[in-house]
């Protein structure tokens, strides 16, 4: 017990860490299904997001911009989501599959092309922590929670911006009945389609922001598979989190715990093996979705291709 609570500051420290990157990809993802669309490729958007961020912060030294133009990536990987599953209504399982095989490998390629024969490109450039004055000194939650980089700070300022735009501007409105209903909401005046890529754009915007977290800010390399799984956790947290920012923000949280413990766990026993502890957040997953995910079914049109002629 001790043990636990001497290690439980560098394990809340690692739970923020843990939970930006996931909380950046939901609140993407709370965007794309309420309006309708489930987007099962955010992990391969994490990976566009995490290599071009990368590159560009190294090429120009400037890491904000690393950040957009990741962003920017993201956006143009998910444009092909878009115009598969709103324009030709394909189905969007099958699409997010695509993209999630497609995605990584691109980043890939882009990886090996930009480090090539010159191992210096190899390690990037890193976001430095802002530590809060007064609140960073308070035990135990300070330093995990006001001594963050600026790019985590936003993050969690997104979610009441996310909340009060759905429930308090007209267009979160509109996105949220594009979800119910969206033949109805075309009878009102919404242009459903349009609709629907905005909330690709926004989706596509914030999970490459939350894979360039990952090389910019949790650590200055990019590597294959540096996602890890997260833009499924993120759909997980979407689902456990009832379709919330503040739903969103707390099991994101949570899961990141979970990851904060597997690190900790790790360094209390050297002599067991790494991917016993690995395994810890993707068990808690799994559980969290046998206990909750049967319970709402979310937006009523969520995964569902929408047809205009329809009626």
């Amino acid at each position: 017990m001790d043990g636990f609570i001497t290690a439980l500051p560098t394990i809340l420290k690692a739970m923020t860490m843990g939970a930006v990157p996931i909380l950046l990809a939901a609140l993407g993802e709370v965007f794309s299904e309420r309006a309708g669309l489930v987007n099962i490729g955010l992990e391969g958007i994490m990976a566009v997001g995490a290599f071009v961020g990368f590159a560009v912060a190294k090429m120009s030294g400037n890491i904000w911009l690393g950040v957009l133009v990741g962003m920017l990536a993201g956006v143009l990987v998910n444009m092909i989501y878009a115009f598969c599953t709103v324009t030709l209504c394909a189905d969007q399982v099958v699409t997010g599959m695509a993209i999630n095989v497609l995605a990584p490998a691109i980043a890939l390629f882009g990886y090996n092309l930009f480090v090539g024969s010159n191992p210096a490109n190899a390690t990037g450039e890193q976001m430095a922590s802002l530590a809060i004055p007064g609140l960073s000194q308070i035990p135990f939650l300070g330093d995990a929670l006001f001594n963050q980089t600026l790019l985590a700070y936003l993050a969690f300022i997104l979610v009441p911006v996310v909340r009060y735009f759905f429930h308090h501007f007209r267009v979160g409105l509109s996105f949220r009945s594009v979800g119910e209903n969206p033949h109805a909401a075309e009878t009102l005046g919404i242009n459903v389609v349009r609709t629907k890529y905005v909330a690709c754009i926004v989706c596509g915007a914030l999970a490459a922001a939350g894979g360039a977290f990952l090389t910019l800010c949790y650590t200055p390399i990019y590597t294959d598979g540096i996602v890890m799984g997260r833009g499924f956790i993120a759909l997980a947290t979407v689902i456990f989190g009832r379709w919330t920012a503040v739903g969103v923000l707390a099991a994101s949280l949570l899961f990141g715990f979970f990851d904060g413990l597997n690190v900790a766990l790790q360094a209390q026993f050297q002599a067991a093996p790494v991917m016993f502890f690995k395994m810890i957040p993707y068990i808690f997953t799994i559980v969290a979705l046998i206990i909750f995910g049967s319970k709402h079914a979310g937006p009523k049109a969520n995964g569902q291709p929408y047809f205009r002629e329809q009626r």
